[in-house]
């Protein structure tokens, strides 16, 4: 059985190229880059401030051609961190355009030249002393960075195992928001899943139906159909989950279900995958100790492999607007 590495819920690699630093030099921090080592707070600043904070997780590729980096759907991660502003109730202080802007600067200072990963994140500024945040407190926003390799063109796969853990609902967390908070209900998941000796968990809702992983959403082929569980099942709308919506149905010319999905239906699928900006996709070879097909990475997958590899590329025109191209130095 061909497995992965651990793989962390926010990837930390050391760039190859740069192997003396596993940092960036520079961060954005509010309004301007400042250097990595001095990008700190005082401690009384991370308590409550930090439980109403949320995050994005973008990736930057390198071109095929040139020497150019190409940041995935931008536009659509910034859309979602707002989102998650607003739900919460947080005043991000800066508009979509500074933070694009802002984005594009943490790359071009750092000097990426290879595949990039970035986090910007906010947190209630200040120090917060009141047991609960505010509502509209003005945030601190931070635009963090490292060199991270794709796997997309790697045979891997994965063992996952379904969780007693139950996921947070919008009876009580909404799980569309992407909060640090959040990602504890999927971290107690994924410590229950290596103890049970699986590499990844997939969680229920309260209906007991499926709902993703600890940071990635699922989907399934059975017959033929793709099959992944609707955003109303307790799901975050993954920027990758609808990419993959999109290439399986125009470039694979596969029928996508979106809907509830029943534990069973992951023993008689033909492949599992998770999807995800950090996990890109990543099959899952067993379930619950039982085989996902031959056991090895499935047609349907790899081909979602390779359609997101080109366009994460710059090699399809059908799908430029998508990208937004950086020059390194």
């Amino acid at each position: 059985m061909i497995t992965t590495p651990d793989l962390p819920l926010e990837p930390e690699t050391t760039a190859p190229d740069r192997p003396e630093q596993a940092t960036p030099d520079w961060l954005w921090r509010s309004g301007n880059l400042v250097p990595w080592a001095s990008a700190q707070i005082h401690v009384n600043a991370v308590g409550h401030a930090s439980a109403a904070a949320i995050f994005e997780g973008i990736r930057a590729y390198r071109a095929a051609q040139g020497e150019s980096l190409l940041v995935f759907r931008l536009e659509d991660h910034l859309r979602r961190l707002y989102d998650s502003a607003r739900i919460c109730r947080l005043d991000l202080g800066h508009t979509p355009a500074e933070l694009t802007a802002a984005t594009l600067d943490v790359l071009r200072a750092n000097g990426y030249r290879q595949d990039a990963y970035l986090r910007p994140w906010a947190f209630p500024r200040g120090y917060i002393k009141e047991q609960m945040v505010p509502a509209d407190s003005l945030c601190e926003v931070v635009i963090d960075s490292w060199r991270v390799d794709s796997a997309l063109e790697a045979p891997a796969g994965c063992r996952a195992g379904v969780s007693s853990w139950i996921r947070i609902s919008e009876a009580s967390m909404p799980p569309r928001v992407k909060a640090f908070s959040n990602y504890h209900n999927g971290r107690l998941a994924l410590l229950e899943a290596r103890e049970n000796g699986h590499d990844w968990p997939i969680l229920l809702n309260e209906r007991h139906k499926i709902t993703e992983g600890p940071g990635a959403c699922v989907a399934l082929v059975r017959d033929g159909r793709v099959i992944t569980p609707s955003l109303t099942s307790g799901v975050l709308e993954g920027v990758t989950r609808d990419t993959v919506i999109t290439l399986a149905e125009e470039v694979l010319g596969l029928a996508v279900e979106q809907r509830e999905v029943d534990r069973t239906e992951l023993y008689l699928a033909d492949e599992i995958f998770f999807l995800g900006t950090a996990w890109e996709i990543l099959p899952v070879l067993a379930i619950d100790g039982l085989r996902v097909g031959d056991g090895s990475p499935g047609p349907v997958a790899a081909g979602l492999r390779d359609a997101y590899t080109r366009v994460v590329r710059g090699r399809s025109d059908r799908y430029h607007h998508w990208l937004t191209e950086v020059q390194c130095p």
